[in-house]
């Protein structure tokens, strides 16, 4: 089950963030386990981000791993549309196309990925580019480009 929750005021497709997490998941091997994500604004964030991760500043994906072996839940993410929206407009693409990037980044953080180092981005942005390119039926567009 794939929970979506939206607390935010910016309009979004609850059903095609659904499928998008749902492709993501399938792609990765993922079945059966429960998810929670949670759209928010910055300010939610910005809280979550410090309380959690001692960084007083909003984020675009927050995401908690709480799955192990015999746990049907996966986990919880949070993503923030503002965030999401900002970086649609500089990187010059959709706010559509910005969340599905954000849900595969949130699914690649529950499944155990990490980007704390250059290398690490650059490897989950490449797994990034697959699962939207299984999302979209085609090799999907570069939305961000890694240094």
């Amino acid at each position: 089950m794939i929970a979506i929750g939206n607390r935010q005021r910016i309009p979004v497709d609850p059903g095609r963030i659904r499928r998008t997490v749902r492709t993501a998941l399938a792609a990765l091997g993922v079945w059966d386990h429960e998810l929670s994500l949670t759209l928010v604004d910055d300010r939610a964030i910005r809280r979550l981000n410090a309380r959690y991760r001692g960084a007083r500043r909003a984020t675009d994906v927050l995401a908690f791993p709480l799955g192990g072996p015999g746990r049907p839940v996966l986990g919880e993410a949070i993503i923030s549309v503002e965030a999401a929206r900002r970086q649609a407009r500089r990187f010059g693409h959709s706010l559509r196309e910005e969340l599905d990037l954000l849900c595969c980044h949130a699914c690649l953080h529950l499944v155990g990925w990490d980007d704390r180092e250059p290398l690490e981005a650059r490897l989950m942005h490449l797994r990034e580019m697959t699962l939207l390119g299984r999302l979209y039926a085609r090799p999907a567009p570069t939305l961000h480009v890694v240094a």
